[in-house]
């Protein structure tokens, strides 16, 4: 990840490796202001951070004089154009070098720009991880549409951090954004860095410390889901409202920004403005921030970047040519199936719908006692299990939605057979059973302490034992009602507690012969930070104890995880 992966997907890290990322005060860092005049001469760079071929520097003066360098790309002919930009904390220099990148753009017929955010590359100003991009990328998008070679049309696009950049300027609403296409970005700042309260540790913590981000900080980051208001100023759904645009959404199912892509095309398709709504549209692949590991691998998968779609979107929605695109459905969607290395399943396919989710209602499949996962309801009157879930003992981090390391439907059994990791599972299937929409489980559980984790997994066991992790999430028992001061509160010790833990969403056939699972544990690491079951915060010397966790199953306390089926032909 030090690189495109982990520059531009890494870019998404940036908001999704930083929750801590995001904390003004601590985050900030002194870049030295650049030496460059305002305006738009063109300079040449310098021996360590040399111009991208092509390109010409300009330089954009933000509301409070500080000025953004960015590169600029023009078309043949006579302009002015219409115009798409980039905004990146990676590197304009770096990102662009292979002038391929910007000649697509060029080719079509943009104006391409691609910007340092502040504090970065040749830009001036103090860098703080998306904490002023919501109002740069306002003025830049403005400056751009005052200048000679625009046409006063003018789009944004990106992956992961430049992702995360272009959402945020679409919430300033500014005048002349007409269009946006969104590549891999989360919901919000806090849920790129925590899932259900558990902070992402190594992807987090690993993408800092490639900022220069000190351990004290990250350590201080980490203690930061409670909410707030400097974070509820740069939260996408919380500011949805605002954005009137047309935006197209491409995700993965194994990336870190899952929930982003599709979340925030359902409320702008349903909720938005009236330039968003109804105009969203949403694709999303079988792939991750990276390349998948594991013994899987999925035909005609597509990927993050050269997706055809994103000039045929700008055509339409800054050229006015009629295309076709909004004819077509909104939901481009891909269904994974069976798909071993060289015994892939012709099941795997693309499909399209009228909106996301597709499947009309959930169902419910509910935990045993003897480890079965069955639609069933338990009617007995007491059933649990209880383990005793160690800090220092976690459970090791295999595959999933991760960004600095192995990532993917990797196969869970190496860690082997745990008191603390339960598994659940189906009979082997006698048909298949396809799901299309967001998944997530009702756990009945408690702890004899006031705070620990639940970690749950949804797993397709192949024939040969294969456990091909689809989805997995946390819950931080004290976030269990919500981030807000009032919500949060530690357990009662002993007292069983439904928990609702959200999966994400997926789109997967589980095949005839093969079986559903759903693991259960409380701990997940290096994904997660691990939890000292104390209700302190994890960090460096927190003292930790060792819980007794309970999982229930009965007639009261049916834990089950919620399915969207959807129903087609076998």
């Amino acid at each position: 990840m030090r690189k495109w992966t982990v520059a531009a997907l890494a870019a998404v890290s940036a908001v999704a490796l930083g929750v801590g990322l995001l904390v003004p005060g601590a985050m900030a860092q002194q870049q030295p202001a650049g030496k460059q005049q305002a305006g738009q001469a063109a300079v040449q760079g310098s021996a360590a951070n040399p111009l991208a071929e092509g390109a010409t520097e300009v330089f954009a003066t933000m509301r409070d004089g500080v000025k953004l360098a960015g590169n600029l790309y023009l078309p043949q002919g006579k302009g002015p154009f219409p115009c798409i930009v980039v905004r990146t904390p990676y590197g304009k220099d770096e990102m662009y070098k292979d002038p391929r990148g910007a000649e697509g753009y060029q080719k079509a017929g943009y104006a391409f720009l691609v910007q340092d955010t502040r504090g970065k590359g040749h830009s001036e100003g103090f860098y703080q991880a998306f904490v002023n991009d919501r109002d740069d990328g306002y003025d830049t998008i403005e400056w751009m549409a005052k200048q000679s070679w625009c046409n006063g049309k003018v789009g944004i696009t990106g992956p992961s951090a430049m992702g995360i950049t272009g959402n945020l300027a679409a919430i300033a609403n500014p005048p002349h954004l007409t269009a946006a296409f969104v590549v891999v970005a989360p919901t919000s700042l806090k849920n790129a860095s925590f899932i259900g309260g558990a902070f992402k540790q190594k992807d987090s913590g690993d993408w800092s410390r490639d900022q220069g981000v000190a351990e004290d900080v990250i350590a201080k980051n980490a203690a930061s889901y409670p909410a707030s208001a400097e974070y509820a100023a740069l939260d996408i759904q919380r500011n949805a409202d605002f954005i009137d645009i047309p935006i197209y959404n491409l995700g993965g199912w194994y990336d870190i920004f899952n929930e982003g892509n599709v979340r925030n095309f359902m409320y702008l398709q349903h909720h938005g403005s009236k330039g968003a709504r109804g105009n969203q549209k949403l694709e999303m692949g079988p792939f991750g921030h990276g390349e998948l590991s594991g013994d899987l691998e999925y035909p005609d998968s597509g990927g993050l970047r050269g997706n055809p779609t994103e000039i045929r979107w700008f055509d339409y929605w800054l050229k006015g040519i009629d295309n076709g695109i909004m004819n077509e459905p909104p939901v481009k969607a891909y269904m994974m199936a069976s798909a071993r290395k060289g015994a892939v399943s012709s099941k795997n396919r693309w499909m399209t719908f009228g909106d996301w989710p597709p499947a009309p209602a959930a169902v419910d499949y509910f935990l045993g006692m003897d480890g079965a996962l069955t639609t069933k309801r338990p009617t007995a009157a007491s059933a649990s299990k209880t383990y005793a879930f160690d800090p220092k003992n976690p459970v090791q981090s295999i595959g999933g939605a991760n960004l600095t390391f192995d990532r993917g439907p990797m196969d869970q059994r190496p860690i082997g057979k745990r008191p603390d990791y339960l598994r659940f599972e189906t009979p082997v299937l006698d048909k298949d059973v396809a799901i299309a929409g967001p998944v997530s489980v009702d756990l009945w559980a408690s702890t004899d302490g006031p705070d620990t984790d639940f970690m749950v997994k949804l797993v397709d066991v192949y024939p040969d034992g294969y456990e091909a992790i689809v989805l997995d999430s946390a819950i931080r028992t004290r976030y269990r009602d919500g981030r807000n001061a009032d919500d949060i509160k530690m357990m009662v010790p002993g007292a069983p507690t439904k928990l609702k833990i959200d999966l994400w969403d997926t789109m997967i056939t589980f095949e005839k012969g093969h079986r559903i699972a759903v693991h259960v544990t409380s701990s997940n690491s290096p994904r997660f930070d691990t939890n000292p079951n104390t209700g302190a915060n994890p960090g460096p010397g927190v003292k930790t104890r060792v819980a007794k966790n309970s999982v229930y199953m009965d007639a009261d306390h049916p834990s089950a995880v919620k399915l969207p089926i959807l129903y087609l032909p076998q």
